[in-house]
């Protein structure tokens, strides 16, 4: 072996020698890199539909379809919100609008009648004291009547038995005359009762009303009645006149004055009744004063008419 052979002949005998490498081409310069701008989105790819193996046909008109119900994107519907679009707009069919109106006739008929019984009733909302005087006044109504009855039933047994009954008939038919001479206003009154007094300043008391005022003394036991100088008789009328009221044609003038024989225990709290005279009169803006008295003098007279073709049958 020779010793001017270089080490890698000597560790590498049977190697063949690398070859020398290329040298690197120089590399270019960098240059700066540029902001890129954000990308803007791409709208969704419609998907490709086949084309068919067919040859192409000539397009045909389309209808155009329906919009569809059904939204992406937005929440499904709950069960309240389905059941506000199943009731509105209402699908009213014609058998239907027909019962709506038969049940709407129906309840408006109904209102009417409840509201005509409730302004009809006058002691709605009355207070206990007025129940209990209304009560006391009917109470009177029937006692009278039973003592008139009471009256009656005793007459007919003293006729009966009377030993001498042609001279109690007599005495039956005096007493009998003098009553219906009181009714018929031919002779004087007196006795316990009251005086009603009717100021009306503004003119607003019709006779009408008037007339109420008397019917609700007649009801309350009223035996004579005298207004204004006029005897009351069961066909006495009212009527307007020019300023005033006539009362079987003779005109009378305000203040209205009554004077009424009676029991005034019923005749004064008949007319302080829950909507009764008082109140009535008292909305014409008049005014109206009860005084009771232990002696009202009815001296008022009508002239006896005799009848001209009734005649008695006994």
């Amino acid at each position: 072996m020779s010793t001017n052979d270089s080490p890698e002949e000597q560790g590498g005998a049977g190697r063949p020698p690398e070859p020398p490498k290329a040298p690197e081409p120089p590399k270019a310069p960098e240059t700066p890199e540029m902001p890129k701008s954000p990308e803007t989105p791409k709208p969704p790819e419609t998907p490709e539909t086949p084309q068919s193996a067919q040859p192409p046909q000539s397009p045909e008109p389309q209808e155009p379809s329906e919009p569809s119900k059904e939204v992406p994107g937005q929440p499904e519907e709950t069960g309240r919100q389905r059941l506000a679009a199943g009731l509105w707009p209402p699908r009213v069919s014609r058998a239907q609008l027909i019962v709506a109106l038969l049940l709407f006739v129906l309840g408006l008929g109904l209102a009417i009648q409840v509201r005509s019984n409730s302004d009809s009733s006058a002691l709605r909302g009355a207070r206990q004291e007025d129940l209990v005087r209304i009560l006391d006044e009917l109470d009177g109504r029937t006692k009278r009547l039973e003592d008139e009855k009471q009256r009656l039933e005793d007459q007919r047994k003293e006729l009966e038995s009377s030993s001498n009954q042609a001279e109690e008939a007599r005495k039956q038919t005096v007493e009998k005359e003098r009553q219906l001479g009181i009714l018929a206003g031919t002779v004087a009154a007196q006795g316990p009762g009251i005086t009603l007094k009717i100021t009306d300043p503004t003119g607003q008391v019709q006779s009408d009303q008037l007339l109420d005022t008397l019917q609700e003394l007649r009801a309350a036991g009223a035996e004579a009645i005298q207004i204004n100088g006029v005897r009351i008789v069961a066909g006495s009328y009212f009527s307007d006149e020019n300023g005033g009221v006539a009362i079987d044609g003779k005109k009378i003038t305000q203040p209205y004055e009554f004077k009424v024989i009676g029991k005034p225990q019923d005749l004064e709290p008949a007319l302080n009744i829950p909507g009764g005279v008082v109140q009535t009169l008292e909305k014409e803006q008049a005014t109206v004063a009860v005084t009771r008295s232990a002696k009202i003098v009815v001296d008022a007279l009508r002239a006896a008419k005799q009848p001209d073709y009734a005649r008695s049958s006994s």
